[in-house]
């Protein structure tokens, strides 16, 4: 149920950013989460969107080096330790996380976390199960 994550490589140069997301626009491409990391020399924009091909097409197209990393979407309640019990969940089956970061969906009474597991996707994804968690899918992904 992993859903697909798009990693987008840019220079650490002023406009860099906008330029992509000019793109995105261009193509009438939603970003449903958006995250960016850095060094001194580039950066790394992570984004889920609502069609991942098309972005990726659109992405290489204009010249953008990318690629699609398998990461775990859940919906968890929004409210204090709604986060603890994944990270928890996540302890107690000995999964490690590589980075994680969160979006805004259209349910008031729910927080979206994006996880990115190194290894051990699909037991993560099944204690997560297990445990009451919602993994959300791509298909939901779109419709958020």
């Amino acid at each position: 149920m992993a859903i697909k994550q798009i990693s987008v490589f840019l220079e650490n140069k002023p406009g860099a950013l906008k330029t992509m997301c000019q793109v995105l626009a261009d193509h009438d491409i939603d970003m449903r989460a958006l995250s960016l990391a850095e060094t001194k020399d580039f950066g790394i924009a992570r984004l889920i969107v609502d069609d991942v091909l098309e972005t990726a097409t659109v992405l290489k197209d204009s010249g953008f080096i990318s690629r699609l990393t398998p990461v775990i979407a859940v919906s968890i309640p929004d409210e204090p330790g709604g986060l603890n019990k994944v990270l928890e969940i996540f302890t107690n089956a000995g999964i490690n996380l590589e980075y994680m970061y969160a979006f805004l969906g259209t349910k008031k009474d729910h927080a979206y976390m994006i996880f990115r597991i190194g290894e051990n996707e699909k037991a993560a994804e099944a204690a997560l199960v297990a445990s009451g968690i919602t993994v959300v899918t791509q298909e939901e992904i779109a419709e958020l």
